[in-house]
């Protein structure tokens, strides 16, 4: 029966017997615990330089002494003879020892561990080792919590962490384009242990019926038709809600630096002594283009991206940008004033016939993208019955089957055979 235990290594001395890829990987992570390596091997990589003053290096064969005042012992020299012997000494000095090249014959392992969420999440198996098991069901666990599929509950004050909502604080979360899947882990994690989620229309609004039932959520995106709460009550409902010591998250479609007015929040809660951080997201300027097959860049058509906000008028870079043959436009919040865009577009001397998509609905259920002329698309997006949200690329990477075009041309590279997974997966010991 194995014991599932977590060791407190700060300050204490480990010693790692080997300085190959797992050698190196086991120093880093008892450097990351705050540990003191003893790292000992007659062949030492460029890799050990990386690790800092934390690692006492030894360019030698590892021996008995080598054990003295150490709490920990990997044994991972290669050579499964070597790590025996060392297994051996740790055993007399009553030293708890893993063993790389054979788990069992260790008096421990290394557990499959990851981060999420404020929790350290570890899985051994039973029996045997089998890190392959141990590593998937680990995958599969972190999924879950940062999906929201565990209420994590409150946090200790102090505890550390990127992916840790404190009572008092607003995160500032890009949910992406629409799609959940498309959300960050860490944003998912956040979300997952809000207490108060003032959200937008678009993005990826279907997350929140996975919140617990006493999660507040407040609505505060534009619709047609529909009163919009001003940015000046959207800053102070977040101050609001943190200063009463909830754990806030304001959900924003794409990313929340990218014409989300994710500064002004920030600044509005810096002002009031809230604590906020920002989390990125995959933006729909690029998102949505993507999901469309619409790549905005691409060697010899196009090596620009310009990001336009159309509520208001084209500026005269945005013109240009336009009228450039090497720049890809893309133009955001736009449908709604796009017979006014392209107006005024074309009276600027913008060609006519430049190719341009409309991608509605972009990496959701009924996803539609309609391509035309520049000067046909309102009429053609109008036609169709395109409704927001929706995207506008204007460029030649826009134009039907380029990429088809590109691939009879420059000819397909034939596909390279399936890896043999026994040769790509990284060894059992690296993970569990």
């Amino acid at each position: 029966m194995t014991l599932l235990a977590g060791l407190d290594l700060t300050g204490r001395t480990v010693l790692v017997a080997g300085a190959g890829p797992v050698g190196v990987r086991r120093a880093r992570a008892a450097v990351a615990e705050g540990a003191h390596v003893r790292l000992v091997a007659p062949d030492v990589g460029a890799g050990v330089d990386d690790l800092g003053d934390a690692v006492e290096v030894h360019r030698r064969a590892v021996r008995a002494a080598d054990l003295d005042d150490v709490w920990f012992v990997h044994a991972c020299t290669g050579v499964a003879d070597v790590d025996a012997v060392l297994a051996a000494w740790a055993h007399e000095r009553r030293v708890f020892c893993v063993v790389a090249s054979d788990a069992a014959r260790g008096t421990a392992r290394t557990v499959a561990a990851a981060r999420v969420s404020g929790l350290h999440v570890g899985v051994l198996t039973d029996g045997p080792p089998d890190p392959g098991r141990a590593v998937a069901v680990r995958d599969r666990l972190v999924a879950h919590v940062a999906a929201g599929g565990v209420v994590v509950g409150e946090v200790r004050p102090g505890s550390g962490g990127d992916d840790v909502l404190r009572a008092g604080e607003v995160a500032l979360v890009g949910g992406g384009p629409g799609d959940p899947a498309l959300m960050t882990v860490r944003a998912r994690a956040l979300l997952a242990q809000a207490d108060v989620v003032v959200t937008d229309r678009l993005g990826p609004t279907s997350v929140l019926d996975e919140l617990a039932d006493d999660v507040t959520v407040v609505h505060v995106g534009k619709a047609p038709g529909r009163h919009t709460v001003p940015q000046e009550q959207i800053d102070a409902l977040l101050v609001e809600h943190a200063l009463a010591g909830h754990r806030v998250v304001r959900l924003k479609g794409g990313d929340p630096f990218l014409f989300g007015r994710g500064g002004e929040e920030v600044a509005a809660c810096r002002a009031a002594g809230v604590p906020v951080r920002v989390v990125p997201g995959v933006t729909s300027a690029v998102a949505a283009a993507e999901a469309a097959g619409i790549p905005v860049t691409h060697r010899g058509t196009s090596a620009r991206l310009h990001v336009v906000n159309g509520h208001g008028a084209l500026t005269d870079v945005d013109l240009a940008a336009l009228r450039a043959p090497d720049v890809t436009v893309v133009i955001l919040m736009g449908l709604a004033g796009l017979s006014r865009l392209t107006a005024q577009a074309l009276a600027a001397g913008v060609d006519p016939a430049q190719p341009a998509a409309v991608v509605s609905r972009a990496t959701l259920p009924g996803q539609r993208v309609v391509r035309a002329p520049l000067a046909a698309l309102a009429q053609r997006a109008a036609d169709e019955g395109l409704g927001s949200p929706s995207v506008v690329v204007v460029g030649d990477v826009t134009a039907e089957g380029l990429l088809d075009v590109v691939a009879a041309r420059d000819g397909v590279r034939a596909a390279a055979p399936a890896p043999d997974l026994d040769e790509v997966r990284p060894p059992a010991d690296a993970t569990a």
